[in-house]
């Protein structure tokens, strides 16, 4: 696998490092220890599959709070997607800033999404289904969100969403230091 850090530190692209020959390619897309290498510990206890048939639908921007938050590592199965990510750790140098990332099933990239991170993405296709591994049980209580179009985060979507739920538009906009720091474990 070929791992590069995004301007958000400990945020991964993934790429699917391919062994060709005549029958197609060959490639890992996990490996505990190469994720580790990275200081990625992702301990998958829930998969997630996200199917969405209209292009432009947009869902985001998700997070849950500490003690519940969640790392992702997101991939598109099918179709096309514009992947964005927003630190929300305030003892980071780069709190509140994003990353878009494109998506799609040809390219097999992923996105490793550290928890305390806001994630939502926009299709670029129709029939675009999203799979996601993810740290941490959904926790309904912890649940929260961000605008996606709030003006504070100016997250430069690459079209104009045709297809966001009445409980996204709703998410508030982003206010620094809304995100508690967990406490330390010993």
């Amino acid at each position: 696998m070929i791992f590069t850090e995004t301007k958000l530190a400990g945020a991964f692209i993934v790429d699917v490092e391919r062994r060709t020959d005549e029958r197609g390619f060959f490639g890992r897309s996990w490996c505990a220890d190469e994720f580790a290498a990275h200081g990625i510990y992702l301990p998958p206890l829930q998969a997630n599959l996200s199917h969405n048939p209209t292009q432009g639908t947009l869902r985001g921007m998700h997070y849950q709070l500490p003690p519940h938050e969640e790392s992702k590592l997101v991939r598109c199965t099918r179709g096309a997607l514009y992947d964005v990510i927003v630190d929300l750790r305030e003892e980071s140098s780069t709190y509140g800033q994003w990353v878009g990332v494109e998506l799609t099933a040809d390219n097999f990239r992923q996105l490793f999404v550290p928890g305390r991170f806001a994630h939502g993405f926009l299709t670029l296709a129709p029939n675009t289904d999203a799979a996601y591994q993810v740290s941490a049980k959904y926790a309904p209580g912890a649940e929260r969100g961000l605008r996606w179009n709030d003006s504070a985060l100016a997250i430069a979507w690459p079209a104009v969403p045709q297809l966001v739920s009445a409980k996204d538009q709703a998410h508030p906009d982003f206010q620094p230091l809304a995100i508690p720091t967990p406490a330390a474990s010993y």
